[in-house]
């Protein structure tokens, strides 16, 4: 109780001495908060018409849920990947900062994006039986520090009261996907992750969790390696979309 009540007084005191601000604009803002008012309602949505298989919004008048011509053409292992908000201005910058400016911290409000993609009607009330991490090369994570996805996953595993299983490992070290289209994604993706020994998915449904959708080809490329193993049942969440 004494070292309880001591951690007390120490946040106590060093909310006194460094008072919240928003990550942004450096408005004061509430306890465990990290955007203002004005920021949070720059933050832009994913709404309604977007494919229901990954999620990108869709400027025309459909009315229905529908697939893009980008998935309709190619073969993605998941059933879904799910996210609610564009990786845009103020969602892309809190994102940028997060994985490249080791502000860990950002990792409470990446995955509060993250988490809303579970209220998302093609993942609400789903049942998972492990979460898996989309895994990061040894070299990367190394010069990073951490695996961005491994700290979101396990902040929606509490969520979730779902285990996390670093069921995948990255064995090829890829270069960045930005300069490629979709065709080729997939191509300098295919045999980057093996399932790691000794580990057992078969029978399991699965959700993966990353910081960003672009393509899906990582999500897809995870998904095979799951589904080979004998996962029945493999969803996607991430904070944001390209």
């Amino acid at each position: 109780m004494m070292a309880f009540a001591k951690f007390e007084l120490l946040g106590a005191v060093s909310s006194l001495l460094y008072p919240p601000v928003c990550t942004i604009c450096l408005a004061s803002v509430g306890a465990h908060e990290y955007l203002c008012d004005d920021c949070h309602a720059k933050t832009t949505r994913i709404t309604p018409p977007f494919c229901a298989t990954c999620s990108e919004p869709f400027s025309g008048a459909i009315g229905g849920p529908f697939t893009c011509a980008n998935c309709s053409h190619r073969r993605l292992y998941f059933k879904a990947a799910v996210a609610v908000y564009r990786s845009r201005g103020i969602v892309r910058r809190v994102v940028h900062d997060f994985k490249y400016g080791h502000q860990r911290h950002l990792r409470h409000l990446v995955a509060q994006w993250l988490c809303a993609a579970l209220d998302d009607e093609r993942l609400r009330g789903r049942k998972f039986e492990v979460i898996v991490p989309v895994p990061l090369h040894p070299a990367r994570e190394r010069e990073r520090g951490f695996n961005q996805a491994t700290l979101l996953a396990e902040l929606v595993g509490e969520r979730l009261s779902a285990p996390i299983k670093p069921a995948l490992e990255r064995v090829r070290y890829t270069t960045t996907q930005t300069a490629f289209d979709r065709s080729e994604r997939m191509e300098n993706l295919h045999g980057a992750f093996r399932l790691r020994r000794k580990v057992d998915v078969q029978d399991l449904s699965v959700l993966l969790i990353d910081d960003v959708l672009t393509t899906g080809a990582t999500l897809s490329e995870c998904a095979r390696v799951l589904k080979k193993a004998g996962a029945t049942s493999i969803y996607a969440a991430t904070a944001a979309r390209a």
